[in-house]
């Protein structure tokens, strides 16, 4: 009798998934607010999760001559770019995926979904 128990207790941890949402972006308020959404729905759910993780942020530069001719003034200007991300980390069922991500997105920011099994 226990051996069957144990059986369906297999089944039922082979659907749970892990699954890894990242967030990308360039204005830190939409993104924090993407994520708290996130989380938020996540914690309706009741699922566990783990995040949102601050990766580094990345700053792309690009420096180039302010005169057309290339000749004259040796001003420079100095353009900046900085992409920031957060990565959530949850446990469940790819099936509430759906109702998961189903928040609203702001403009700007990015979202890729990887789903992994155990």
């Amino acid at each position: 009798m226990q051996k069957t128990k144990k059986v369906q207790q297999t089944s039922e941890e082979e659907h749970f998934h892990r699954i890894r949402i990242t967030l990308t972006g360039c204005n830190v308020k939409r993104l924090e607010k993407v994520s708290d959404d996130l989380i938020r729905a996540a914690h309706g759910q009741k699922l566990s999760v783990r995040g949102p993780v601050r990766l580094p942020t990345k700053v792309l530069r690009i420096t180039t001559r302010k005169s057309p001719c290339g000749n004259g003034t040796s001003t420079y200007d100095r353009f900046e770019m900085r992409l920031h991300k957060r990565i959530v980390d949850l446990h469940s069922p790819s099936s509430i995926v759906k109702d998961i991500t189903a928040i609203t997105i702001e403009p700007g920011v990015d979202i890729e979904v990887t789903i992994a099994q155990n």
